[in-house]
C-alpha cells in the first residue's frame, strides 16, 4: 500500500532531485540550494508525493506539483486543478506508481470540488491512456522583422510604455478582456502575474503596454535571446490586444526591432490572423502545435456545474443517457442521466440504457468546447443511437475557441 500526501519542507531536496533528473538530466547531479531552487514561481504550486504506507521517514516514490486555479468554462469561472512536475527516480519506474499518483490526484481534486484537471504533457500518448485529452492547439509564428513592416505602415505612431511587475494590474484589464474570448483562460492572481508571467527562471522579460487615449489597449511580454548581432531572436511570450488596430500596433512594435534582432517569434491561438494580414506570408513560418491536456474530474459534478446557454431557449428539457468509459477512476466509469432545462443541468448515475457512448477524454473535449460532437462521432470517439441524440449533443456542447496559455 502507498500513501499520497503533501511533501514536508524537508522533502523539497528530494523533490528537486527527482524533477531535475526527469526534466534536465543533461545537467548531471546538481546540488540543491533552497534559495535558488525554491523560487516564488515554484512555491505557487503545492508539492505532493506517493509514499510507502506507514513509513513516515521514507523518501517518496514519485512526486508532483498541484496548482489550484480558476478557469473559464462555458462562460463561467470554475475551480480547476493544474498538474505539473510529475517525476520519479529510475528505481521507482514501471511499477504503476505514476498511475497511482494520478488516481490519488483525482481523488484530491474531487474532494476539493475541482471540475477539471489540466496539464502540459511530456508525452501525449502517456496521459491519453489515463483519460486526459488535448484541450487546444496553438500556433507559433517566426519571421524576420521586415515581414511585419505592413503593420507599421498601417498605424499612426502608437504609444508604448515600459512597465514593471508592480504594474501587473494595468496588464490585467487587457488580459481579462482578451481572455474572455477563450475557454480555459485562467484567472490570474497578483502572485501569478508577478511570478509566472512577469518573471522567468532565467532573465526576466521586457514588458511594454500599448496606450490608446491614455488607457491600456494591449501589451507584450518578451525576451531577446542570442548573444551576438546576427543571431538574436525577439521571443514574445505573450501578447494581447483589445482591437484589430491595437494588434497591428503590437506587430509594429516588433517590426521596429529590425536593427536589433533577426527573427521575431509570436505565439497565439489557432484563430490568430497574421498569415491573412501580411502581404508576404511566405516569409512567415507558422507552426501548429498541440497544447495542454484536459480531463473531467467527476462526471456528475462537472456536467451539473457548467452552464448550457444553448439549451436555454428550449421549452422542453433535453435528456441524454451517457455511457462513459474511464480507464483510471471507477466513479466516472458507468452510465449517467443528463437533463438540461432552462440552461441548468442535473447529472446522476442511472441503470437505464445509454443512447450516447464515449470515453472520458472525448467527454472532456465536449465539455470545454474544443471538439464538436459531430467531429468526435466522425472519428469514432462517440456513438449515438440516432441523429436526434447527435443534434442534442451539438446544442448542449457547442464548439468554441479554447486557449489555455498558462504553462506550468
Amino acid at each position: 500500500m502507498v500513501e499520497y500526501r503533501p511533501l514536508p519542507d524537508e522533502g523539497m531536496r528530494t523533490f528537486f532531485e527527482y524533477t531535475n533528473y526527469a526534466f534536465a538530466p543533461q545537467t548531471g547531479p546538481v546540488a540543491y540550494d533552497p534559495d535558488e531552487h525554491e523560487t516564488p514561481r515554484l512555491r505557487l504550486g503545492s508539492p505532493r508525493g506517493l509514499y510507502e504506507d506507514g513509513d513516515r521517514d521514507a523518501e517518496p516514490r514519485v512526486v508532483c506539483r498541484q496548482y489550484w486555479l480558476e478557469a473559464t468554462v462555458r462562460g463561467d469561472s470554475h475551480p480547476v486543478a493544474g498538474l505539473a512536475s510529475v517525476a520519479s527516480p529510475p528505481e521507482s519506474r514501471r511499477k504503476g506508481m505514476v498511475r497511482t499518483l494520478l488516481e490519488r490526484s483525482l481523488e484530491e481534486y474531487r474532494d476539493r470540488d475541482r471540475i477539471l484537471s489540466v496539464l502540459w504533457p511530456f508525452q501525449y500518448e502517456f496521459y491519453r491512456k489515463y483519460g486526459w485529452e488535448t484541450a487546444n492547439n496553438r500556433v507559433r509564428y517566426a519571421c524576420p522583422p521586415d515581414a511585419l513592416a505592413f503593420a507599421t505602415a498601417a498605424v499612426d505612431d502608437p504609444e508604448f510604455v515600459a512597465v514593471s511587475s508592480d504594474s501587473y494590474d494595468v496588464l490585467d484589464d487587457v488580459y481579462q478582456r482578451h481572455a474572455s474570448e477563450y475557454a480555459l483562460s485562467i484567472e490570474r492572481t497578483e502572485a501569478w502575474w508577478r511570478h509566472r508571467v512577469l518573471s522567468n527562471d532565467g532573465p526576466d522579460p521586457f514588458v511594454y503596454v500599448l496606450e490608446r487615449n491614455g488607457s491600456p489597449a494591449g501589451y507584450l511580454v518578451y525576451t531577446i535571446d542570442g548573444e551576438e548581432q546576427g543571431s538574436r531572436t525577439m521571443s514574445v511570450q505573450e501578447l494581447a490586444a483589445d482591437e484589430h488596430d491595437d494588434y497591428l500596433s503590437l506587430l509594429s512594435f516588433c517590426h521596429t526591432h529590425d536593427s536589433q534582432v533577426d527573427t521575431v517569434e509570436l505565439p497565439g491561438p489557432t484563430d490568430s490572423s497574421l498569415l491573412d494580414l501580411t502581404p508576404n506570408p511566405e516569409a512567415v513560418e507558422c507552426t501548429v502545435e498541440t497544447g495542454p491536456m484536459v480531463r473531467i474530474v467527476d462526471v456528475e459534478s462537472a456536467l451539473s456545474a457548467v452552464a448550457y446557454p444553448g439549451a436555454g431557449a428550449s421549452e422542453r428539457p433535453c435528456r441524454l443517457t451517457l455511457s462513459v468509459t474511464d480507464p483510471l477512476v471507477e466513479w466516472n466509469d458507468g452510465t449517467f442521466a443528463l437533463e438540461v432545462s432552462g440552461g441548468a443541468a442535473t447529472c446522476e448515475r442511472t441503470a437505464g440504457e445509454a443512447n450516447v457512448e464515449l470515453d472520458i477524454g472525448a467527454l472532456s473535449q465536449l465539455l470545454v468546447g474544443s471538439r464538436s460532437a459531430a467531429d468526435l462521432e466522425r472519428v469514432g470517439r462517440l456513438q449515438t443511437e440516432s441523429a436526434s441524440e447527435l443534434e442534442v449533443l451539438e446544442s448542449l456542447f457547442p464548439e468554441t475557441e479554447v486557449y489555455l496559455r498558462e504553462h506550468f
